[in-house]
């Protein structure tokens, strides 16, 4: 059973006798979320949601990447964590939480590339990251389950070892990924980008972090170019071909989460909406004129 906030409070003798003042926050996908004042002082406070574990979500990874990230410079420091419940406490990090619209500005795709590289030169997360070993998992849940899922997915399934066979074609060194940059997952003190929730996260090839991004945040053509540019230093066929195919598979895994948050979670928010709206956009990228172009061009040398 998950902890209310008033025993999380209570199992931390740093605060007993402190003045706590609690407000939650709303919006999370999976878990429960606090604004903490403890003597004035703010705090983030992350409570798990129950069934995560269909969700592949490894709550020890996650704590030791959120302290990497951290170190990393680019995620909030963890200053209590209560593992008979698996919650994080979390220094509160000042800033505007971003949205898709927030990400239209000019000259965001060059700031979001330097958080991400800042990220990736980071310490190694404990665990890799690949999306096409958590869609079959994902797979096992939804059949084990009997989740429904959108129509024509599984129709698709085939094309996926032409996709994964495409990328090993002169790898990427993996880097430590964030794997799940929705706008919201990332916070802008008015300096730099900060990075939460590192429920995915792990090693992985950094087209994923760059093609999940894109994806996530509605970019169109040149704002992938312009991203792509930013982090990577050049725009070539290969490196897009790459992202435009890592879109595919961020699109895929994430329909399948979405099929399983909707069977599973009590949260009051529309799961299945999430997983059409994204099985659409693999849908048409997987029947679309250019996939056999990406395809090639994958390994045509970055």
């Amino acid at each position: 059973m998950a902890p209310t906030i008033e025993q999380v409070v209570a199992a931390i003798p740093e605060w007993l006798g402190r003045h706590v003042d609690v407000a939650e926050i709303p919006g999370g996908l999976t878990n429960r979320n606090y604004r903490l004042s403890v003597d004035g002082v703010p705090m983030f406070v992350r409570i798990p949601g129950q069934g995560t574990e269909l969700l592949a979500v490894d709550r020890a990874n996650e704590l030791h990447n959120t302290r990497a990230a951290a170190e990393a410079g680019v995620g909030a420091r963890v200053l209590h964590h209560l593992p008979e419940w698996d919650v994080m406490v979390l220094e509160w990090l000042p800033g505007r939480t971003m949205s898709n619209a927030a990400f239209a500005e000019p000259g965001m795709p060059a700031r979001i590339a330097a958080a991400l590289r800042r990220l990736h030169a980071g310490p190694r997360f404990r665990d890799d990251f690949d999306m096409f070993r958590l869609t079959e998992f994902y797979l096992r849940v939804v059949d084990e389950h009997a989740v429904p899922i959108p129509a024509g997915y599984r129709d698709r399934i085939p094309l996926l070892p032409r996709i994964e066979a495409a990328l090993a074609v002169g790898p990427l060194p993996t880097v430590p990924c964030h794997n799940d940059l929705l706008a919201e997952n990332y916070l802008d003190d008015g300096e730099r980008l900060w990075i939460v929730d590192y429920e995915y996260s792990g090693n992985d090839d950094p087209t994923f972090e760059l093609g999940n991004t894109c994806q996530e945040l509605g970019f169109d053509r040149a704002r992938t170019i312009e991203l792509c540019t930013a982090y990577f230093g050049r725009a070539t066929p290969a490196l897009l071909a790459r992202m435009h195919l890592q879109m595919i598979m961020s699109d895929m895994g994430w329909t399948l989460w979405a099929a399983i948050q909707a069977r599973i979670s009590t949260i009051d928010y529309d799961f299945w909406g999430w997983a059409e709206e994204r099985w659409g956009r693999a849908a048409a990228r997987l029947d679309g004129p250019e996939l056999a172009g990406w395809l090639r061009e994958v390994g045509s040398g970055a």
